[in-house]
């Protein structure tokens, strides 16, 4: 079955991203900007297009780094399929497998952000994937289909005084940036804010902001919104935007948020133009409530549904290796 599913290096055609986001699944990490960010850091990325005669199944980008005769190939994102591929989840995969040619030592994870569809799952299954879960691989879901005003009057009575109080703010003012360098000043004040979070609350991340910077002000899929006090932003705010989900992606604010409302005020702006966009989902982009109770409890005083974002999956030949690095993988979230 294989062998009738073609794989083609699309990693320099100019419409990678049109046709990766006319599909359901489409997300950031499989899109180009996100490419060229991982590229900046090193990884060698390739963009797949799996195709059964001339029509397309599947896209995959991955990265792959070396390290002597080590080889890691990771795929974030999940491979998105279409909707004829996603009956042919097995074949599309097994088809990729043959591709990367794999030596017995070399290691392929696929990392989903999102609750994936039975046919991914089952194909990871059926080509011995090993899933990874950790408590951190949970997100809080919204509902978007009731619209806004039906959330907001089902949300928990403390969201809604949120909300409230910051709407009766005149100098409280929620701005959507669409121009490059407005989106460049903004994500410059993000870092200097995310900067000042991390020293306080002494977490780190991995995202390296000056590799991403001009990468993410330009990308029409990220939403910019800043929260602004008497003209001064208190408040970044950075969600990326699918056809059917919106992900909270990056926030980062100063004091003044917190005594204004600011945090409940921005999500709930992008809620309604969510809603507005014709978007089935919003996700909270991860949830800790073991680590950092405050941000779960203020998630969900809008939604209680707490779903499983999806593992790491971990693919091998050799079993060995491959239970060596989940087991390693598995340790490190706990």
């Amino acid at each position: 079955m294989a062998a009738q599913v073609a794989v083609i290096d699309r990693s320099e055609a100019a419409d990678w991203d049109e046709a990766l986001w006319q599909q359901p699944a489409a997300n950031i990490y499989a899109s180009r900007s996100w490419g060229d960010y991982k590229g900046r850091l090193g990884w060698a990325v390739r963009r797949l297009a799996l195709c059964d005669n001339g029509e397309d199944l599947a896209y995959i980008q991955c990265q792959e780094r070396r390290a002597g005769p080590l080889r890691r190939v990771l795929v974030q994102g999940s491979p998105v399929l279409t909707t004829r591929g996603q009956s042919r989840a097995e074949a599309v995969l097994a088809a990729f497998l043959d591709h990367l040619a794999l030596r017995p030592a070399d290691l392929l994870a696929v990392k989903s952000y999102r609750p994936q569809d039975p046919e991914g799952i089952t194909a990871l299954l059926s080509h011995g994937f090993v899933p990874v879960i950790g408590g951190k691989d949970h997100t809080i879901e919204l509902d978007l289909t009731p619209g806004a005003e039906a959330i907001l009057a089902a949300a928990d009575r403390r969201w809604r005084r949120e909300v409230k109080k910051a709407e009766g703010q005149p100098d409280l003012t929620a701005v959507f940036l669409t121009d490059r360098d407005e989106r460049l000043r903004a994500f410059d004040t993000f870092v200097r804010m995310y900067a000042a979070l991390q020293q306080r609350k002494g977490f780190s991340s991995d995202l390296d902001t000056a590799a991403y910077r001009d990468l993410a002000a330009s990308d029409p899929h990220l939403l910019f919104l800043e929260i602004r006090e008497g003209g001064e932003p208190i408040l970044v705010r950075i969600v990326h935007t699918a056809r059917e989900r919106w992900t909270d992606f990056f926030t980062a604010s100063n004091e003044r948020a917190r005594a204004t409302g600011a945090a409940s005020f921005a999500v709930w702006r992008i809620v309604e133009r969510a809603c507005e966009a014709g978007a089935g989902r919003f996700d909270f982009g991860g949830v800790d409530p073991a680590g950092n109770r405050g941000v779960f409890d203020f998630k969900r005083t809008l939604s209680r549904n707490v779903v499983q974002g999806g593992p790491t999956w971990i693919y091998a030949r050799n079993t060995f290796v491959r239970r060596a690095a989940a087991t390693a993988l598995f340790l490190r979230r706990i």
